[in-house]
């Protein structure tokens, strides 16, 4: 019997994206997450047991700002939108 896919929610706050994951039965060291592009990969493997998921992000982030808290076997991943570049407009007086 395959296991129900875990709930994955996906939240936009201020300068922020915030993935939230339940991966119950899993250890913190057992879960790894990495940015390519404007996608989030996340697996995590424990005894047996295996999950990989590839998430598309709202928004372009900064890989480098990732951070990653698991407790009560939920996952918190946060990630800093990257800046946009804004057309500039050029007025001559």
């Amino acid at each position: 019997m395959k296991e129900p896919e875990p709930l994955i929610d996906i939240f936009q706050n201020g300068d922020n994206i915030m993935v939230v994951a339940e991966l119950k039965g899993f250890r913190k060291e057992n879960i790894k997450a990495r940015v390519e592009k404007r996608r989030l990969v996340l697996s995590a493997n424990a005894h047996g047991r295996s999950y990989h998921k590839i998430l598309s992000l709202p928004k372009a982030v900064v890989p480098e700002s990732m951070r990653m808290a698991y407790k009560n076997g939920v996952v918190e991943i946060i990630l800093k939108k990257a800046i946009e570049a804004k057309a500039i407009k050029e007025l001559a007086g």
